[in-house]
């Protein structure tokens, strides 16, 4: 049987006492990265990085690639000078080998291992400056220059390939998408309000726009179990809508906080020495490229401002061309907020003590009011 104190943690969310703050690490960080690590994998599975070879490759970080880059294109050249040296080495045509007057080298002008590494460089380039040529004599430099121009253009394709890819992919696109610095909590269209404000930095479109939360905690189930990371979805809302937004202009977010709402037990006191992380996710599809990309963000209790509301920054100005201050983007300014959310529901209810007997009027009909029938009126039947 759960204990009445565990029960307690429970219901309200594990408050933590006053005075008592947590440094929680981020799961999160503010730009959009994920700060995970993973252990103890068999070393058996590093073998699925092989295997996805490509998406591997473009995944790594750039000083990586610029690596591989110059380390595969210098090592082809230098393993097949080591051939091509061979080659020559065999046939009698290096410099200090007795040559016959009638002798016929496989390459012309490939006489030492520098001069086998110039000529393979300019053989898998297609350089050809015309000082070194095959010269027909040897069956095995047809092969091997058939070979090297393959693995040359297939080595071009793949590293033309993992860069292109690198620079288009999506998540650059996120970087010109940003979040405010903080939440606020204030009322908003009567009701207590969680807001976030995000805007996108370029005048092109993401298109099919959708937005929404997790609340990452570490809940205790009624059986004693702890679950680190538990994930609670949060609703966010827009004016204009929840999916499909015209995201050309900075837009505030609110999330409602409700009874549904995980953060209904909060209060001003309370929510600093709370300890979960609050992740933002946006959606959408680049207009420009057609790609999918998604941006991210976190807040934590430190990072929420109980009873602010943020600046206006959007401005008209004279000519009719609306103005964008991103001066103000991140700022916000006091406003009167309740405490809570049990005083704003206490205080409306008695702004509006007869609520209850409101809910019997007409909506079409003002005039109209509903009465209440007793079992025990007579009911004529038909």
């Amino acid at each position: 049987m759960v204990s009445a104190s565990r029960m307690f943690q429970l219901l309200q969310g594990h408050i933590q006492p006053a005075g008592h703050r947590s440094r929680k690490n981020r799961l999160v960080t503010k730009d959009g990265h994920c700060n995970i690590g993973f252990g103890n994998i068999e070393y058996s599975n590093h073998f699925a990085y092989v295997v996805d070879l490509w998406t591997t490759f473009v995944e790594i970080r750039w000083r990586f690639v610029l690596l591989l880059f110059v380390a595969s294109f210098t090592g082809s050249w230098f393993i097949f000078s080591l051939l091509w040296y061979w080659i020559a080495k065999s046939n009698g045509d290096l410099t200090g080998q007795n040559n016959t007057d009638g002798h016929v080298q496989c390459i012309d002008n490939v006489n030492s291992l520098t001069t086998a590494f110039l000529y393979s460089l300019e053989t898998q380039t297609t350089i050809g400056y015309g000082g070194r040529a095959l010269t027909g004599h040897c069956l095995g430099t047809v092969a091997l220059i058939i070979v090297q121009s393959l693995i040359g253009v297939f080595i071009n394709c793949f590293m033309c390939g993992v860069i292109l890819a690198k620079i288009s992919l999506p998540k650059k696109r996120a970087k010109t998408v940003t979040f405010s610095n903080t939440a606020v909590i204030c009322l908003k269209k009567g009701s207590l309000c969680l807001l976030i404000r995000v805007a996108n930095l370029r005048k092109t479109l993401l298109i099919g726009s959708q937005i929404y939360g997790k609340l990452l905690r570490t809940t205790t189930t009624p059986d004693g179990e702890t679950i680190i990371l538990d994930q609670v979805d949060i609703d966010f809302l827009v004016d204009a809508g929840k999916d499909n937004l015209f995201f050309v202009c900075p837009l505030t977010l609110y999330h409602v906080i409700n009874r549904s709402s995980p953060f209904y037990e909060l209060s001003a006191e309370t929510l600093p020495q709370q300890d979960f992380e609050l992740v933002v996710f946006l959606d959408g599809t680049a207009e420009s490229t057609s790609s999918s990309c998604q941006v991210r963000t976190s807040y934590i209790p430190q990072e929420i401002q109980w009873g602010y509301t943020f600046l206006p920054i959007i401005s008209r100005s004279k000519t009719g061309k609306y103005h964008v201050d991103f001066s103000n983007f991140s700022k916000s300014v006091r406003v009167t907020t309740p405490h809570c959310v049990h005083c704003f529901e206490t205080d409306a209810d008695k702004r509006n003590p007869n609520g209850h007997n409101q809910q019997k009027m007409g909506i079409d009909n003002l005039g109209f009011q509903a009465i209440d029938i007793h079992d025990s009126m007579d009911i004529t039947k038909m």
